[in-house]
Order: structure tokens, then C-alpha cells, then sequence
């Protein structure tokens, strides 16, 4: 399990990004993360990704608190996707961005072509479109085997087809998944619970009925 207990974050600004936080996610979960921009979505990502330490608070994984001596062993269990594919990137191919990451160098191709862009896999990732980048991020992700996917805006820049693609490969992951997110069609078909956000403070954890709850959401800016 991979769980929250009154985290702070906080930029060196003194912006409080999330503020005093508690929630889980269960192995093998699919929980949305929903809130208006600047609620604090993106951090709560980024912290739980090891990417952003903690100001205030304790973030576990299972038994075993991140800190600096357990970061190593807990970055190979959490993989993440950014808000912009980019950062993703740093290898001149795709092929050799994704083969990074890889427990098995055999299952590079086959990871590829399960997202639909092995036909992309000799070219530089930053060259790609933007629906083709997107996948080509959460490729890099996949193919880490993690316990647990944290995945910020997956569907943006998607057209269509590549989204439906998307969301059918995810459908098949084992995976506990905490994925922010604006698509509510997404949500409601890959997630069993929702977590609101506002200003940095979870105002909200419940099941998929939130989404169509028109007061919460326009409360939260949504």
C-alpha cells in the first residue's frame, strides 16, 4: 500500500503546494485525482515519486517510510509520467528511452507495439507528435514493471483513437494506479474511487459519483 500521513509540500518560495494530506492507494487500485488547476495535483505526484521531498508529514510504502536510505529501493516500485512528455526524455531514440528503464530488454518491442508506436522506436521521442510522445512517456513507465503508476494528465494531446488505445492498455494493467486527471470519461471507466483536491487540502475521497456531483465540483473550481 502505498499511503500519505499529513504530508506537506512545499516550494522553496514558501508555497504550500499540499497541505496536510492523507490517503492510500491499494495494490492493484485505480483511484482518479481530480481538482482545478493549481490544486495541488502535480506535487502530490512528484512527492510521491521521491521527485519533491516531503516539508512536513510521512509518505510509506507499505512498512517502509521514504527516506534517504530506502529511496533507491522505492523509486523501482513507483514509476511516473510528467504533465509534459518532454521531461521525459533523454536517449536519442525512443527505443533506447524506453530500453533505460528495462528489467528485460526483450520486452522493449513488445511494449512499444502494445501502445500502438512501435513505428516510431528508431526516432528521437522530442521529434514525435504529441499524442505519440504521450505514449512514448508511459512506455518508459511500463516497461519498469513498478508496483505502483502515477500518471499526470495521461490522455492529454491525445487524438481519439490513440486515447482509446490508451485507456484499453491501462484497463489491462495490474498495477495500483493514481492518475490526475481532467478526462471524467476516463475516471469514471478505469477508476473505483475519486480524490478532490482544493488549495492542497483532499476535501474529498468517494466513489465515482463524485464526478457527476455538480456542487462539490463547482465548489473546487471545477
Amino acid at each position: 500500500m502505498l499511503k500519505t500521513r499529513d504530508l506537506v509540500v512545499e516550494y522553496p518560495d514558501g508555497t504550500r503546494a499540499v497541505d496536510t494530506l492523507n490517503f492510500f492507494l491499494r495494490e492493484g487500485e485505480n483511484v482518479a485525482l481530480i481538482g482545478a488547476n493549481g490544486a495541488g495535483k502535480t506535487s502530490l505526484l512528484l512527492s510521491l515519486a521521491g521527485v519533491l521531498p516531503p516539508a512536513g508529514g510521512d509518505i510509506y510504502m507499505g512498512m517502509t517510510l521514504f527516506e534517504e536510505s530506502s529511496m533507491r529501493e522505492i523509486r523501482s516500485q513507483i514509476g511516473i509520467t510528467f504533465q509534459n512528455p518532454d521531461d521525459q526524455f533523454f536517449m536519442p531514440t525512443v527505443y533506447e528511452d524506453v530500453a533505460v528503464g528495462a528489467r528485460n530488454p526483450e520486452n522493449v518491442s513488445a511494449t512499444l507495439s502494445k501502445l500502438g508506436i512501435d513505428h516510431v522506436a528508431r526516432r528521437p521521442a522530442r521529434e514525435l507528435s504529441d499524442g505519440d510522445k504521450r505514449l512514448a512517456a508511459i512506455a518508459t513507465v511500463l516497461i519498469m514493471e513498478p508496483e505502483f503508476i502515477l500518471l499526470d494528465e495521461p490522455t492529454a494531446y491525445l487524438d481519439p483513437r490513440a486515447r482509446r488505445n490508451l485507456i484499453y492498455t491501462l484497463m489491462d494493467l495490474p498495477q495500483g494506479m493514481l492518475i490526475a486527471t481532467h478526462d471524467t470519461a476516463l475516471a469514471s471507466i478505469l477508476c473505483n474511487r475519486v480524490l478532490l483536491m482544493e488549495n492542497g487540502r483532499l476535501v474529498a475521497d468517494e466513489g465515482t459519483e463524485l464526478l457527476h456531483d455538480k456542487e462539490k465540483l463547482e465548489a473546487a473550481g471545477l
